[in-house]
């Protein structure tokens, strides 16, 4: 099923934090959002999920995401927040466990557990199920909450900087397998990130955010200029290409954004 946003905008208060954005996430496509802080990344994927009431008009599978109930948009839509909640008096497993509540009618069964043992095994924390969450690293909490969002077996993923909490490492394992399950799936998920060659490498497209406003739209190769990230980003970069994927090299600060 496809996302389809058109002219959404959103204030807080007076504030206009997004103005006229409008995209399109297909099926089996991984879409990026990027920006500096505070053009409106978090609030455009907020907006999408409902947590906040925008103006414009977001669609999914043809249908008004605002005529949708809150357990219709649990089943369809899976939201990794950039601050994590998973319950922390649980166990990791309780706590992946909780990703499966808008699908559970009387009880849990079978299946539900076999998801939550193949998820925790994918993010490779297996060993962590019976640890509670006060005890483990925030990146493995991230990993948790990751995890929460592939048992709800969504037809849209949407990602506020999965990555945030995360080393060098569990970075590239997490994209890689976001990156799988939109591809093995055929979903579609929509991702804030920060990392400008995270998201060349593992995304299709992308959207970039200035002021609130898109100031580029398009495949990685396409959009990642150095002239965008000097303007966008008030930086001075080098841009190359690594196995077929662009390869940004920060240089400086310059100008004023």
């Amino acid at each position: 099923m496809k996302l389809e946003v058109s002219d959404l905008s959103f204030s807080y208060q007076d504030h206009r934090v997004l103005e006229g954005i409008t995209l399109e996430v297909d099926e089996g496509e991984l879409v990026g959002v990027l920006g500096p802080n505070g053009c409106g990344k978090t609030t455009l994927i907020k907006c999408i999920n409902r947590v906040l009431v925008p103006r414009g008009s977001v669609h999914f599978g043809g249908q008004d995401v605002s005529r949708m109930g809150s357990s219709e948009r649990a089943r369809l839509f899976a939201y990794v927040p950039q601050a994590l909640s998973v319950g922390m008096a649980m166990t990791v497993f309780e706590s992946v466990l909780m990703g499966r509540r808008p699908h559970v009618r009387w009880g849990v069964g079978e299946s539900d557990i076999g998801m939550v043992s193949e998820a925790l095994e994918r993010l490779k924390i297996s060993h962590l199920a019976f640890r509670k969450v006060t005890q483990i690293s925030g990146g493995e909490r991230q990993k948790v909450v990751i995890a929460r969002a592939l048992v709800q077996d969504p037809s849209l993923l949407l990602l506020d900087e999965p990555t945030s909490a995360l080393d060098l490492r569990h970075q590239l394992e997490v994209m890689q397998i976001i990156r799988s399950v939109v591809d093995q799936k055929g979903i579609g998920g929509l991702m804030a990130i920060h990392d400008l060659n995270l998201a060349a490498r593992y995304c299709d497209r992308l959207l970039v955010l200035h002021h609130g406003r898109i100031a580029g739209q398009g495949t990685p190769s396409a959009i990642l200029s150095e002239e965008l990230i000097r303007d966008v980003y008030g930086v001075s970069a080098r841009v190359g290409r690594e196995d077929g994927y662009p390869l940004i090299v920060p240089l400086e600060p310059v100008g004023n954004i």
